[in-house]
Order: structure tokens, then C-alpha cells, then sequence
């Protein structure tokens, strides 16, 4: 499984990262790491993911973008190739 690193910027809203696990749950990636960042009286978060599947990213990042909210979508350069064994370790 390859790893990738997404960066996503949005407009706050409560459901917002509920949204984005819906996504990434449905294109069929896991969620290795996340981090959710916003700054005080601010509108916009900032998310990191680390997500892990067989399939490309860009499936998941161009359905990211068109979620409500989302200002920018960007996926960097991929980490690492995971084995299943190295993955049921981490779980």
C-alpha cells in the first residue's frame, strides 16, 4: 500500500471533518495520521492527512475538492510503500 501526505484547506464548519472521513472512508483509503489546525476567530482549518490505500490518490483528492467548503486540495509526494504486516502492526 502507498502512502500519501494531503493537505486541505477549508472554510470551519462543525461537520467538516466528518465529511472528509466519509470520503476518505468511501474511495477506500485509511487514515494513518491526521491533524486538524485553526487559528483563533479564524474561518478557515488547515488538515493533514497521511492516508494508505492501493488505489491513486488522485481519486481521492478530486472528490475532496468538491466537497462544500473546500478551498484547496493538495496532494504532496507519497512517503512510503506499507506491507500488510507493517500495517497490522500500527493498528
Amino acid at each position: 500500500m502507498m502512502q500519501h501526505n494531503v493537505s486541505i484547506q477549508a472554510r470551519f464548519r462543525p461537520e467538516m471533518l466528518e465529511r472528509v472521513l466519509r470520503v476518505v472512508r468511501h474511495r477506500g483509503f485509511q487514515v494513518c495520521a491526521m491533524n486538524m489546525s485553526s487559528r483563533v476567530n479564524d474561518e478557515n482549518i488547515n488538515i493533514e492527512l497521511t492516508v494508505a490505500s492501493l488505489r491513486s490518490v488522485d481519486l481521492l483528492s478530486v472528490q475532496l475538492s468538491k466537497l462544500m467548503d473546500v478551498a484547496c486540495v493538495e496532494v504532496q509526494q507519497h512517503t512510503s510503500q506499507l506491507t500488510n504486516q507493517q500495517i497490522r502492526a500500527n493498528a
